[in-house]
């Protein structure tokens, strides 16, 4: 068993957090451009439309537009927490892993197996 030092537990620490950091402003991002485009038709069709201005009330209007920034707030965070992830192991991986390339067929991996 290998011991781990206090300086290598503070430099994870400190890239987990810058990690948190930057998914927390893709997700914000992701939520502000989300609630402008679904505000706008989701208000829209409430005065436009007959059915919908007879059916949706405010409330349900704010349901609709706040659902909508929130999954874009929780799918842009997850996928920039993800990629931040691949990054770094790739980063910490052995050079023996790192070499991706496939001597064989002559048929070169698919783009999504490169790093």
């Amino acid at each position: 068993m290998s011991t781990v030092s206090r300086a290598s537990l503070d430099q994870k620490l400190a890239l987990a957090k810058r990690c948190s950091q930057e998914a927390t402003l893709a997700g914000a991002k992701a939520a502000a451009v989300a609630t402008i485009a679904s505000a706008i038709p989701t208000l829209a069709s409430v005065r436009m439309l007959p059915w919908a201005k007879a059916n949706i009330n405010p409330t349900g209007q704010a349901l609709v537009i706040s659902t909508v920034a929130g999954m874009a707030y929780f799918i842009a965070a997850d996928k920039k927490i993800l990629s931040l992830a691949r990054r770094h192991s790739f980063e910490d991986a052995p050079e023996h892993l790192k070499n991706t390339s496939f001597q064989g067929a002559g048929r070169p991996h698919p783009a999504f197996f490169r790093p």
